[in-house]
């Protein structure tokens, strides 16, 4: 596995959004997921002022052993399909996608019963990368895993939780360590406001948190929790928390990386992977991807 550090490709992302979905009731899950990467996210990918997209699918199936819990908290039982998170390099960037986000609203109807859209104002911190693909398409070649974690009030936990993954992301077991520290949800403000979409949460995702964590594999990761930065993690999750959950990845999806969208953006998701097995390197020539590409102007970095 790499051993270089490529979280620096991150920091242009001043303003995040992390959003969490559980497919349509009845929508076979196959028909979601190709229809969410494929076909909904060419349609973000289009949005003005779009600096960072990527889709993540959970499996449903595999919810056993993959982060440890302390006793006395409770676990996080939502069934989620997935997560999205959306990237901005400023704020007029984010307001101008806002503004045109209306027509992907509409459309999410088509595939979510459920989304629900958390702010991050000031961004995500990426603390280690050592992913070299940074427009990786296709089905997760790392265990990674996504740990929701619900914060106590009052106990200093965005703090704690900065420490504590600087840390254990210095573990040359990590890949990447990616912490989402959002401002709390409010079910009274429904986000996003897109119709015929529960957007209503139980108290255990209100105050939110979220570990984006990836080993080499899954024997990595239980020596990894075996090690005795993580037994002090365990110990201390009751002071600052008081639920728990873990999804596991199976794909990853990059549609839009440093305002500008990837084949799979413009294509969808299961065209470039076709482009890519085929070989077909005309198919990303200038003249054929500007065919494709969208006209707007991306917002230039500021704030």
């Amino acid at each position: 596995m790499s051993t270089i550090d490529y979280s620096v490709r991150d920091e242009r992302v001043r303003r995040n959004v992390y959003a969490s979905v559980r497919r349509r009731d009845g929508l076979p899950h196959h028909l979601f997921a190709n229809y969410w990467r494929d076909v909904h996210a060419t349609l973000c990918s289009r949005l003005p002022g779009l600096d960072f997209y990527v889709q993540q699918h959970f499996d449903r199936n595999h919810t056993a052993n993959l982060w440890p819990m302390a006793d006395g908290l409770r676990r996080i039982t939502a069934i989620l399909d997935g997560s999205a998170e959306l990237g901005f390099a400023s704020s007029e960037g984010q307001q101008s996608f806002g503004e045109a986000s209306t027509v992907l609203y509409a459309d999410e109807r088509n595939l979510f019963s459920e989304a629900i859209a958390y702010f991050l104002p000031t961004g995500s911190l990426t603390m280690v990368d050592r992913e070299e693909d940074g427009i990786r398409n296709g089905p997760d070649r790392l265990h990674r895993v996504h740990v929701y974690m619900n914060r106590k009030p009052g106990t200093d936990a965005d703090r704690w939780l900065e420490d504590t993954s600087a840390s254990l992301s210095a573990n040359p077991a990590v890949q990447k360590w990616k912490l989402h520290l959002p401002i709390p949800y409010d079910n009274a403000n429904p986000a996003p406001p897109s119709p015929d979409v529960g957007h209503h949460i139980e108290d255990d995702r209100l105050n939110l948190a979220v570990a984006e964590v990836a080993f080499e594999n899954a024997r990595v990761a239980a020596e990894f929790f075996a090690d005795s930065g993580a037994q002090k993690m365990l110990r201390e999750q009751p002071r600052h928390l008081d639920a728990i959950g873990a999804y596991r990845v199976t794909g990853f999806y990059t549609f839009v990386r440093g305002g500008i969208p990837t084949t799979a953006g413009l294509r969808g998701s299961r065209p470039a992977e076709l482009i890519d097995l085929v070989g077909a390197a005309n198919q990303l020539a200038p003249d054929i991807v500007a065919r494709f590409a969208p006209i707007h102007h991306h917002t230039p970095l500021s704030d």
